[in-house]
């Protein structure tokens, strides 16, 4: 009785949170999850089409294969575990949407939620390596009007 009510309550909890049709390349979300390497090939942009074509080398596959396997151990209705990298350069998958993943920015492990929307873009893209700069006040000798004023 109490796993009934469970997997109606999942249900309903996934009709709730559906808000609008996500299409890449106009293929929605669910086709574009069963598409293989080489009809995903045809769809995505021209640089990710070269990169597929040359293949998946040994670190890409490792990063693919660790998020298969925390999805596998998530609980239903639950995040899968954080999985790190350094692979700054992989281009997200459809495979890869709903995982978590920690892409290295240099200095720290920034965590990102894969949606939909990524797919087609690098790793990279969502993890800033650098801060932004902030232009505030200038300071003594940026301008040559400072000479004249006296340093205190």
């Amino acid at each position: 009785m109490a796993d009934e009510y469970n997997a109606e309550e999942a249900a309903e909890l996934k009709k709730r949170r559906a808000f609008r049709k996500f299409s890449y390349r106009g293929i929605d979300l669910e086709k574009l999850l069963d598409l293989d390497s080489e009809q995903l090939r045809d769809i995505v942009h021209a640089r990710a089409r070269r990169r597929i074509n040359r293949g998946l080398k040994r670190r890409p596959m490792g990063l693919i294969k660790k998020l298969r396997k925390a999805k596998q151990e998530a609980k239903p209705n639950e995040k899968p575990d954080l999985v790190k990298t350094h692979l700054r350069d992989m281009i997200v998958v459809p495979e890869m949407i709903g995982s978590v993943i920690g892409i290295y920015s240099g200095k720290e492990f920034n965590q990102v939620e894969i949606k939909p929307e990524m797919v087609g873009h690098y790793l990279a893209e969502f993890s800033i390596s650098y801060k932004p700069v902030k232009h505030g006040r200038p300071g003594i000798g940026a301008t040559h009007s400072s000479r004249f004023i006296p340093l205190k």
